[in-house]
């Protein structure tokens, strides 16, 4: 990673457009995607400024797969973290290294083959109940559709059951506040964000109640020890013989961050890639009618569950090829926490990094008509651990990405099997560009199928918990991300 010559930051050349004061901020915020395509042409490192400070964009997929797997080095920080932290504290997704280690061997266990198993019946319940719910020739708001079938789902897996109807009706409102917020908050000045202005007041109140929300749950669970084979539970009974007596379980303040973390995760950044995922199926309609082939093939009238996922291949290419087009988490950022070196530059100690997997799935060098929808392109083939990060990499990989995987399969199946999906309107629908690649404002359209297959079986309800099977289920057969 280092040459013979050592330079310093200010060696590396900074991005065009910046002004006084404000730096790259305007472009940033008025079309983020565009202003991170127009740097694909840097081949290694640029410098964008925020404000007063400077960040370096890393462009080059070799020397971010080194900082994610250098953690210890370029720890998770900057502004996008330090926003994050606001709402779900340090857990696992946002603390500091020190705290990393013992969070990921505690939170392990709920992430468990045979914990992965029940999680993805219940994605097969929720989905099919919720594509059931649906009429022929509705106009579908297809991210509030998804955001709520990842809610219940989510809720069932975490907590064993779902939420009422008005508290998931604003929790998934506070949701919605809260996550819009992130990238806004990210790019304004910290004197501003202090300002009590209408939107600062939202998004407060938002962020009060889905703590206090999770925190009656968590409160409720600690007072109950039954198993009730679900993530809270494993969180809950989960003990790290390797800390100190008074760290091998996680204390209250850490169940809560731990909810939080896995709350938001499993709902948001999952109801995003499926509504993408079902985005790219109504514009590319030849691999629409594939999928329902492939569906109608292997669930052959049953309900999905874990264990067709083996055979969803197409299913899962899509999948994989929508996360390489729309990585939920399109930017990240890293804080460097001692003096080191990369690629012959010299950083110092707090400097920022900023990772970019939107950037790097697009690259021409990487993918062939970087952004033309190709499922095909992974037929036969594993994603390649550099070029392809929409989960991380390294320790800090996302621990649900099995999870979210499964979960993001089953749902597009059971939608397959009963809907054709066709745009609303002439317009291409572009990303709302937040903390995450927002779908927001996406409407799709339905007609029923005239020839299903198990299309016509009522909706199963999702409140009842499953049980942890004594042996692993097949589920998928490992993530298709060669990390």
């Amino acid at each position: 990673m280092t040459e013979t010559t050592t330079t310093t930051t200010a060696s590396i050349p900074l991005a065009p457009g910046a002004l006084p004061l404000l730096g790259h901020a305007l472009p940033l915020l008025r079309d983020p995607l565009a202003f991170i395509r127009s740097l694909a042409g840097y081949p290694r490192m640029v410098r964008v400024r925020l404000g007063p400070t400077s960040a370096v964009l890393i462009c080059d997929p070799t020397l971010t797969r080194h900082i994610f797997v250098n953690d210890r080095t370029f720890d998770k920080g900057g502004p996008i973290y330090d926003r994050i932290r606001e709402v779900i504290g340090d857990g696992l997704s946002t603390c500091p290294y020190p705290l990393h280690r013992r969070q990921r061997r505690l939170c392990q266990p709920s992430f468990h083959p045979q914990r992965l198993h029940g999680y993805a019946a219940v994605f097969g319940r929720a989905s099919h109940a919720t594509a059931g719910s649906w009429h022929d020739g509705q106009v579908l708001d297809v991210t509030r559709e998804m955001m709520t079938l990842t809610t219940q789902a989510t809720m069932e897996t975490m907590f064993s059951g779902s939420l009422p109807a008005d508290t998931l009706r604003r929790a998934l409102a506070d949701t919605n506040t809260v996550v819009s917020a992130f990238f806004r908050r990210m790019m304004t000045p910290a004197l501003l964000r202090r300002l009590p202005t209408p939107a600062k007041r939202r998004y407060d109140q938002a962020r009060a109640r889905l703590f206090a929300t999770i925190t009656e749950i968590v409160a409720a669970r600690r007072a109950d020890p039954t198993d009730h084979a679900d993530l809270l539970s494993a969180l809950v009974a989960a003990v790290d013989v390797e800390s100190r007596d008074h760290e091998q379980r996680l204390s209250d303040a850490e169940l809560a961050d731990q909810a939080l973390t896995f709350f938001l995760g499993g709902m948001e950044t999952t109801a995003i890639t499926l509504a993408w995922a079902l985005h790219l199926m109504a514009t590319h309609p030849e691999i629409q009618h594939a999928l329902q082939a492939e569906t109608d093939t292997v669930l052959a009238g049953a309900l999905p569950g874990p264990e067709h996922l083996p055979r969803l291949d197409l299913a899962t290419r899509v999948v994989t090829e929508t996360l390489r087009l729309y990585p939920p988490a399109w930017m990240m950022t890293r804080t460097v926490a001692q003096e080191a070196e990369l690629d012959g530059v010299r950083l110092r100690r707090g400097d920022t990094l900023v990772l970019s997997p939107y950037l790097i799935h697009r690259r021409p060098d990487l993918y062939a008509d970087p952004d033309r929808f190709d499922p095909d392109r992974w037929r036969g083939t594993s994603p390649d651990r550099t070029g392809y990060v929409p989960f991380g990499a390294g320790a800090r990989k996302c621990i649900g990405d099995q999870f979210a995987l499964a979960e993001a399969i089953l749902a597009l199946t059971a939608v397959a099997a009963r809907w054709e999906l066709s745009p609303v309107g002439e317009e291409p629908f572009r990303p709302k560009v937040e903390t995450s690649l927002s779908s927001r404002g996406l409407r799709l359209r339905l007609r029923r199928r005239t020839e299903t297959s198990g299309t016509d079986a009522p909706p199963v309800a999702t409140s009842q918990p499953l049980p942890v099977p004594s042996t692993p289920g097949p589920g998928p057969d490992a993530c298709p991300v060669a990390h």
